[in-house]
């Protein structure tokens, strides 16, 4: 039987013949052959090959031997007999036969490619890349082999790799029997990545399991930078549902610093790391046009690996661009073995109680908090005075880690990304990890006592000193779904995708002050007259984060359309109701620029604000911005699940004047079923519900302003602050009006203010009351679905 099969002869089904990666790349190279991105042509030495070769030399029964009995607690005679296994496997690969089969398959793939053929040599276990073990950076793999004797040594050398001490360690951990897991090895046409660029895509977010986003990352050079962390990738989101509709956009992006290059050095024939020049670090590795093409090509995957096992199947994809060709390729596609695995119906929030100095920060990885004390680790060496418990700080991670990595609290690397082996064995492991975060290494000191914390979105922070938080655990299955809509606030899109996963009906308050402060960051009338603004140094600084953007305009409405994006893809096809930005002055005045834009006013919590604002000469033009953004959104990248909210509107008439430049501006009530409602929080709103009934689409009572113009409090004074109660009568009577006034023009209503998650009897009162929706933080969704069901009960004509 031949030792030696064509991708174009192999398929899913052939693991127990080649392994998990080579079955794939078969059935990847049958799927895509022909496609503007496909899989490079190769060949596999099979796992029967290895089998005969280790009977014909006789080699199982001291194979056996040297593996009996052994602790792989105890590294040091771990890493003994492993190695003893490896000389094993390696003399007993080494007949005549083989060497002269795997030669002749490689003349014939140089035959049909261009002169000056090199390959790579990889590794593929029987029990690799499966749904349940992805078996990731186990065993060896070999780039740019160029000749027949270099060949044949890398195959020999592959197949002892079945016996590193990591792969013995992961077979051990996970119930695999040493002897009853064989291996393969793919040969395949190299993709000249070295001048080019690589990385991994996967088909759901890796933090939050999230299923509907592809997430590409890519660096300069051949991907092994990305996998070992030593460089921080460039990161894409594209939504799946919307790009299958046919709106080619990218959701988000986000620079990584890139530092490095991995390539291969011909002189010496190895792989060396080359510095990255600046203006290359200052740019995206990829365009638009081949994110979304590789967005595409991993959704046709997914969705054809999904088809082949009966259920979702999200998948863990290389890729590479060819320097010569110019054109992307696949490498490899396995199934996603983590976020994917997590029980269905669970939810564990962690949630950090108190305030800390911030020593470092950087990648968010696990989405929990654990605190320890440092221990710095900068070569395997080092590892011998690790403790259980303690927090691993160092530059990188290896594979031959995991055993320590296993027992740490947390993990802290300065370098890498999200998809490094740092972030993939700390997934695995339930461990979290801040990755990318710098010079770590250097400012933590060993023995210092930290809490790491991934729990507060994209960014992960190292604080000092120990810190208390808390672990809410959520079945959700056992949370009850009235008929009222229950919706949830939200202002951080860093939160949306895992947010996204409660069973709530929506957003019915995206706050975009928050995306602009937070994300943003410069004025919108500073971006679009920045020659007005004062300072010299915030003129630099816009001009620094506007770099890769055509005009600091571009700039603004690139990122606000990114984090409006986010929310909105993360609940599509549920409504989002995002807010226009409702800054008071005194706050748009501390955004970078503000101050050149912004009056001094005694009271700006009733001053310059809101609907006042976006038809004035002094913010049309930053209004103007806005308007892009959302028409952005909806028109590029599909999501007309979005909605517009119009707040602190005054009176009827300044309401037509907002919709009349919102129309200018492009973003027409009405126009591809935009919808626009207003915020009820000024007691005018609802004496003027019919009026107001007849310009917006509906209503949503901000009960924190409107208690406050009810009752004539200032809640942030320290004077009268006791006085702001959302259930006084004559607040309680404004709330009643507001729901009686929209329902009596056939328009629904909701609730964003904070009362009734505060107070449950309100919550009780308005969903009497018949409200359409009530809106609460995410932390508050829970108790306010068991109050709204409870409330519905009673009153079951309601």
């Amino acid at each position: 039987m031949s030792s030696v099969r064509w991708f174009e002869e192999l398929g899913l089904a052939d693991v127990p013949l080649v392994g998990g990666k080579t079955a794939s790349l078969g059935e990847l190279y049958r799927l895509l052959k022909g496609s503007p991105i496909a899989v490079p042509n190769g060949f596999a030495v099979t796992a029967q090959a290895y089998r005969d070769a280790l009977t014909s030399a006789e080699a199982w029964e001291p194979l056996r031997a040297a593996l009996a009995g052994l602790d792989v607690r105890n590294v040091v005679d771990l890493s003994r007999r492993a190695a003893q296994a490896r000389r094993i496997v390696y003399e007993a690969t080494g007949g005549a036969e083989l060497r002269e089969e795997i030669a002749a398959a490689f003349r014939r793939l140089q035959a049909e490619t261009a002169p000056g053929l090199s390959v790579a040599v990889r590794s593929s276990a029987t029990a690799e890349d499966l749904p349940t073990a992805s078996f990731a950076g186990q065993h060896d793999s070999f780039l740019h082999v160029r000749d027949e004797a270099a060949l044949f040594e890398a195959c020999r050398r592959c197949f002892a790799s079945l016996f590193t001490d990591r792969a013995i360690v992961y077979r051990v951990n996970n119930g695999f029997d040493h002897f009853k897991v064989y291996l393969s090895v793919a040969v395949m046409r190299m993709v000249s990545a070295d001048e080019a660029a690589s990385g991994v895509a996967f088909t759901l977010d890796t933090e939050s399991g999230f299923p509907d986003v592809v997430f590409v990352t890519g660096v300069w050079g051949l991907g092994e930078n990305i996998v070992q962390g030593k460089v921080s990738p460039d990161e894409f989101y594209v939504h799946k549902p919307t790009l299958k509709q046919g709106f080619r956009a990218v959701l988000k992006r986000s620079l990584g610093e890139k530092a490095t290059r991995l390539a291969w050095r011909g002189r010496t024939g190895e792989m060396h790391a080359y510095k990255v020049a600046r203006r290359d670090r200052d740019r995206f590795c990829l365009t638009d046009a081949e994110v979304l093409d590789l967005a595409e090509v991993a959704a046709r995957i997914e969705d054809h690996y999904s088809a082949a096992a009966g259920r979702w199947t999200p998948m863990d994809i290389e890729w590479a661009k060819d320097a010569g060709d110019g054109r992307l390729y696949i490498l490899q596609a396995r199934p996603e073995t983590v976020a994917s695995q997590r029980p269905a119906g669970e939810f564990e929030t962690y949630r950090r109680k108190g305030k800390g100095q911030v020593l470092a920060a950087g990648k968010a990885v696990g989405e929990k908090i654990a605190s320890g004390r440092v221990r710095r680790v900068h070569t395997a060496a080092d590892l011998k005075t690790f403790r259980p418990g303690e927090v691993l700080v160092t530059p990188s991670t290896s594979p031959d880690w995991v055993p320590v990595m296993r027992s740490a609290a947390a993990i802290v690397t300065d370098q890498g990304g999200r998809t490094c082996h740092a972030a993939i064995v700390a997934r695995e492991l339930g461990v979290p990890a801040v990755v990318g975060a710098g010079d770590a290494s250097s400012v933590l000191q060993d023995g210092q006592l930290v809490t790491v914390s991934c729990a507060e979105g994209e960014t992960g922070q190292i604080f000092e000193g120990e810190i208390a938080f808390e672990v809410d655990r959520l079945s959700l299955a056992s949370l009850p779904r009235p008929r009222t809509k229950v919706m949830l606030n939200l202002a951080q899109p860093d939160l949306a995708f895992r947010t996204a996963l409660l069973p709530a009906d929506g957003v019915g308050l995206a706050r975009l002050e928050f995306i602009i402060g937070e994300q943003v960051r410069i004025h919108p009338m500073a971006a679009v007259h920045p020659d007005r603004v004062t300072s010299a140094r915030e003129r630099r600084e816009i001009a620094r984060l506007a770099r890769h953007d055509a005009s600091p305009a571009d700039y603004v409405v690139r990122k606000i359309a990114e984090g409006v994006g986010v929310i909105a893809a993360a609940f599509y096809p549920r409504p989002v109701i995002v807010r226009l930005s409702d800054f008071k002055t005194n706050e748009y005045a501390e955004l970078l620029g503000g101050a050149a834009f912004e009056p001094v006013e005694e009271n700006p919590m009733l001053g310059f604000r809101g609907a006042a604002r976006y038809a004035h000469p002094s913010y049309a033009d930053g209004f103007a911005l806005e308007c892009r953004a959302l028409r952005k959104v909806r028109d590029e990248l599909g999501l007309t699940n979005l909605k517009v909210m119009v707040p602190f509107c005054r009176r009827v008439q300044e309401g037509e004047q907002v919709l009349q430049a919102m129309a200018a501006n492009g973003v027409a009530r009405g126009e591809k079923g935009l919808e626009v409602y207003v915020m009820c929080e000024i007691p005018n709103n609802v004496i003027q519900a019919d009026a107001f009934a007849q310009l917006f689409d509906g209503f949503s009572i901000g009960s924190n302003d409107l208690t406050q113009l009810v009752l004539g409090v200032d809640r942030d004074s320290e004077m009268v602050a006791f006085d702001f109660d959302e259930r006084d009568p004559g607040v309680m009577t404004m709330l009643r009006q507001a729901v009686e006034g929209a329902h009596r023009n056939s328009r629904p209503v909701g609730i964003c203010g904070e009362a009734p998650a505060t107070y449950p009897e309100v919550a009780e009162f308005l969903t009497r009351l018949g409200v359409d929706s009530i809106s609460v933080n995410p932390s508050s969704l829970p108790r306010t679905l068991s109050i709204v069901a409870r409330a519905e009960e009673a009153a079951p004509s309601a």
